[in-house]
């Protein structure tokens, strides 16, 4: 603020010192066009002597009049002319007054007799008095040019250059750019504003920090429940399959009832399972941790896949191709047994499986026979925790995790998975590199 008023001062004095210098240059030459007093004098005296015209020529000779001067009668016929030259111009009293000649009329008592006009040409005062006023004009619009430049510089500097990084700043802070410091310039009037902006970058990066390392324990967390929650489980499907094989071993009537409701207890086990899996794989992508390990497979891998999750022999598979694929086995098995698992759910249909090799990949393409999917959900039910309308207004049980899970471990494992949908149900097309 203080270089603000010290700039605004400086300026002042420069517009002062205009008005003062122009000022100065009008008053040197305020004079030019008046009459001289001298003059006035001299035509009062030049005056009296016309008054007696007898030896006048004589007597106006002896004074030596500095001056060119006319005395004309009251008919305006000439009694003196002090001019030289052969070129001289009428002179009247009319003509005197338009031309602002100074003259003096010659009386007798109350009586006229004449008048003494003398010939002054204002031109060249004229001339100085606008050379003077244009030389004090242009000096003034120097100054004025001048303070302008000095003034538009401080804007500049302090005003709007500071103003322009603080929106670059802010903009910066839009994008969650929070690491550049906005600097602040020792002479910048804005400095405690532009202060204030710099503290609340570091409170914002300080908070998404914090934000950060809290949605990191989060899910840690997760994944560390979802990791404990798999041994439990497991230890309840083997508990319920070693029940129901006692049973029947048993082979009693009475055990029918009992064997369904194991059947139930396991298959809700293995749907939390599967839940706990893909939440448990999602949690360790978001935290970067999650890792695959490939290897070369021979591609029988995929049939013996298919039918440890085909419990309810629903899936009609062409014969798989004889080929070695570069793939993580286990992570595979995520895949493939979560592509069962949601065509089981939502479709309950047959599922053909067909496979062909293409550009270094094998294909694996599941076709079920449901309702499919709507053509503005493609897109979407790929994306993590999206279910479609239609599974969503069923009450059907899902998380909107398993195409998400099965799309992102194919990338993890330099493949892709495609899906589509006609008339004829729902279909996932798996590209498993050849190795």
């Amino acid at each position: 603020m203080r270089s603000y008023v010290r700039t605004v001062a400086v300026v002042a004095l420069l517009f002062v010192c205009a008005i003062a210098v122009f000022g100065l240059i009008a008053w040197n030459g305020k004079g030019a066009g008046q009459v001289d007093g001298s003059k006035i004098v001299m035509l009062n005296d030049i005056a009296k002597e016309a008054n007696d015209r007898d030896g006048l020529d004589a007597r106006i000779a002896s004074k030596g009049y500095n001056a060119e001067f006319v005395i004309l009668d009251v008919n305006n016929a000439v009694i003196y002319d002090s001019r030289t030259g052969s070129s001289k111009e009428d002179v009247t009293i009319e003509s005197a007054i338009k031309n602002r000649y100074p003259y003096v009329y010659i009386v007798d008592g109350n009586r006229i007799e004449g008048c003494v006009i003398m010939i002054d040409d204002n031109t060249a005062a004229y001339r100085s008095m606008r050379g003077t006023l244009l030389i004090g004009l242009a000096a003034v619009t120097v100054i004025v040019i001048v303070a302008m430049l000095v003034y538009g510089y401080f804007v500049q500097r302090n005003i709007i250059r500071p103003f322009r990084k603080m929106e670059q700043f802010a903009g910066k802070v839009a994008e969650g750019k929070l690491d550049e410091p906005l600097l602040i310039e020792r002479s910048n009037m804005f400095g405690t504003f532009s202060e204030s902006f710099d503290i609340m970058r570091e409170e914002l990066s300080a908070a998404r920090e914090r934000e950060i390392a809290h949605q990191k324990k989060e899910k840690e967390l997760v994944a560390s429940l979802s990791h404990d929650l798999k041994t439990p489980i497991t230890g309840i499907k083997l508990t319920t399959e070693l029940l129901k094989a006692k049973l029947e071993m048993r082979g009693g009537a009475e055990d029918g009832d009992i064997a369904v409701k194991l059947d139930n207890i396991y298959s809700k086990a293995d749907q939390i399972d599967a839940l706990v899996t893909d939440l448990f794989a999602s949690t360790l992508d978001d935290l970067g941790e999650f890792k695959v390990n490939l290897t070369d497979e021979s591609s029988a891998v995929i049939g013996e896949i298919i039918t440890r999750y085909d419990d309810r022999n629903l899936v009609r598979t062409a014969p798989v191709p004889e080929v070695i694929i570069n793939t993580d086995p286990k992570r595979l098995s995520q895949v493939i047994g979560n592509i069962i698992n949601n065509s089981y759910k939502y479709a309950g249909t047959a599922i053909d499986v067909e496979y062909r090799i293409l550009d270094g990949l094998l294909e694996m393409k599941t076709s079920d026979h449901g309702p499919g999917v709507p053509s503005d959900e493609l897109d979407l039910i790929t994306n993590k925790f999206y279910r479609g309308k239609a599974q969503a207004a069923s009450g059907s049980e899902g998380s909107g995790l398993g195409l998400y899970i099965a799309r992102m471990l194919m990338e993890k494992m330099n493949g892709d998975l495609e899906v589509s949908s006609d008339g004829d149900g729902f279909a996932v097309v798996l590209m498993v590199p050849l190795s």
